[in-house]
């Protein structure tokens, strides 16, 4: 019987963190002590004996720019890629040499991306890695907490008693590795059974961090109200999610003006950390740096470029109790007659208003892009949307005429406003041209990593005990920073199956319609050459509720040790529902076969 399960890159072995530590010279480098103190009207958190309240921010974008805003600690998702390919350490360093201290975040498994909690080798595997992180980190003095886990109990309820059973394991066994930094866990917000876990049910975690929204400035009155007996630090907030605003008729949320989002960074800092005094340590504002979620621009303190907008001068009043003496430009909502939906091709004139608080001149720059369409990521990577070219005729800083593309679908106009010292405002309005959209192509299955593709490697098949996967292999890949590396050691054969949503086997409806696609293209290759694969799309027969609509195979590969492109042909096949985006299949030998794959995606 086939077997969901996966292994991500943070579970694999040989991705286990070790190797020297990495701080400068001093090897003896001893931790500075960091503990909770309960007086009379609260917490306390205490570094070196000295009271240490968190101004920090997540991300790592510049750690200079952070210091001169007024801030003193940063915070981390993982203990690996936290710049690039480089680990933790490296940033450790940095942050000592400036003065600020570092959260450890130790990433826990996702069941959303196909982690399996009931698992016992995938979450002793999970424990052992996080062991090796402790081990190598503790004693460095730039060192504060140890973040175990983000939002590893899902956006649901957060009641599966297996995920905190392993939370509080790992908690405990940090414990006792390293007594000198409290433990911390990180949820998404406060509703429905997360209270009761981290404050009565794991008792190895010493503090509750809170991403929120939104909803930031109600979290101590929630954790109040639910019994919270533990502190907590703001994890993650900025504006509101694109969860939490008004959509247009289509669905598009539509997202603050970077003027509108600084003052949600103020007003949620004031509310939900000045205001919570002895409930409060402290806060870390997101994002320190800019990613694509949901749209390039939404939650990014910095442009792509490494601009600052205003949410860094709302927390460097915030943090410092001055504003810096040049703010960033200020942008009002954008204007359109209408309500924004316009026939392919049709032209339509964009108004703007925008001031630069010091009186000094601004200049403007204008862009249509493909709308996402996805406003529930959870964090995961997703590539920028494409521009469309020509859209924008003419653009200054008060308008802009765009000419709309024949193509029905979603799309998103940019305004990016900047001024002489270095600084940006940025609005955005969504569009539509009606019609029926085709999918737009290439459609990924592997894209540099498994977080965020739209099928998760979830269905383990055959000799699954001698498998082993890895999504993130760094050595060699064909294009991006990393492509897949599959191991497997036993004789018979195994395969993994890209499944939506994750472990289904045809009892779950899912899938997505690839109408118009007309194969699937991918690059592999072998360790030394002579691997024998299979490739495949579609598993699910017609005996299940909810079957793949088509099954396609390319059988009887010999792989050569140079990447080659393979095509498995789809023209003319019913591709309304495939829930099964990919499948691999490696025949054993007497040796260990390594395959690597990158660039899955279907294509026109």
């Amino acid at each position: 019987m086939p077997h969901g399960r996966v292994c991500s890159h943070l579970l694999a072995g040989a991705l286990l963190i070790a190797g020297p530590l990495l701080w400068g010279a001093d090897l003896a480098a001893e931790p500075v002590p960091v503990t909770l103190e309960a007086r009379d009207d609260g917490w306390q958190l205490l570094r070196g004996g000295e009271p240490y309240f968190i101004r920090g921010a997540g991300g790592s974008r510049s750690l200079e720019e952070l210091v001169r805003a007024g801030g003193n600690s940063v915070r981390t998702w993982d203990a690996e890629n936290v710049r690039g390919d480089s680990d933790v350490g490296v940033l450790l360093d940095e942050a000592q040499a400036l003065g600020l201290t570092v959260t450890v975040g130790i990433w826990l498994g996702h069941e959303r991306h196909g982690f399996d909690y009931e698992d016992p080798a995938q979450v002793a595997a999970q424990y052992e890695r996080a062991r090796r992180i402790v081990e190598r980190y503790k004693d460095h003095p730039a060192l504060l907490l140890w973040g175990i886990g983000n939002e590893m109990e899902g956006f649901a309820e957060g009641e599966n008693p297996a995920v905190w059973s392993a939370v509080n394991d790992i908690a405990a066994m940090v414990k006792e590795l390293d007594p000198h930094h409290p433990t911390m866990t990180v949820t998404a917000f406060v509703h429905g059974a997360r209270i009761d876990f981290v404050h009565r049910r794991c008792p190895a975690i010493d503090i509750h961090g809170v991403n929120a929204y939104g909803g930031a400035a109600v979290v101590p009155e929630q954790l109040r109200a639910g019994g919270a007996t533990k502190p907590y630090v703001l994890t993650e907030f900025g504006p509101p999610g694109p969860w939490e605003v008004p959509a247009t008729s289509w669905g598009a949320p539509l997202e603050p003006t970077s003027t509108e989002k600084a003052r949600f960074y103020r007003d949620s800092y004031a509310r939900a950390v000045t205001a919570a005094d002895g409930l409060a340590l402290g806060a870390y504002a997101f994002l320190w740096g800019n990613k694509m979620e949901a749209t390039p621009t939404w939650f990014g303190m910095f442009l792509e470029d490494g601009t600052p907008v205003a949410a860094i001068d709302a927390m460097t009043e915030a943090w410092s109790g001055q504003p810096p003496a040049d703010l960033a430009p200020a942008v009002d909502p954008l204007r359109i007659d209408g309500d924004g939906v316009l026939q392919p091709g049709s032209e339509v004139e964009v108004r703007a208003r925008a001031r630069d608080p010091e009186g000094g001149p601004l200049t403007a720059h204008w862009s249509l892009r493909e709308d996402s369409g996805e406003t529930m990521t959870g964090g995961d990577f997703r590539p920028t949307p494409p521009l469309v070219d020509g859209a924008v005729l003419a653009g200054d800083v008060a308008s802009a005429r765009i000419r709309m593309p024949q193509e029905p679908g979603a799309y998103r106009l940019f305004y990016t406003v900047r001024d002489q010292a270095g600084k940006a405002g940025t609005a955005n309005l969504p569009l539509l041209v009606p019609g029926t959209p085709r999918r737009r192509m290439p459609f990924p299955v592997y894209e540099d990593g498994f977080e965020g593709m739209p099928w998760a490697p979830s269905g383990w098949m055959g000799d699954i005990e001698k498998l082993g996967l890895d999504g993130r292999w760094a050595a060699g890949s064909h294009s991006g920073s990393h492509s897949i590396r599959i191991r497997y050691e036993g004789r018979a054969w195994a395969a993994i199956a890209w499944q939506s949503p994750p472990n289904n086997w045809g009892e779950q409806p899912g899938g997505y319609d690839l109408s118009g696609a007309r194969a699937l293209e991918f690059m592999a290759r072998g360790e030394y050459g002579g691997e024998r694969v299979a490739f495949g799309v579609g598993l699910i027969g017609a005996d299940k509720p909810h079957p793949d609509s088509a099954v396609e195979a390319l059988d009887g590969i010999v792989l050569g040790h140079e990447w080659q492109r393979f095509r498995i042909p789809l023209a003319g096949k019913d591709l309304s529902s495939i829930k099964t985006g990919f499948v691999v299949r490696i025949v054993g030998r007497q040796t260990p076969v390594t395959v690597y794959l990158d660039d899955i995606r279907y294509v026109n």
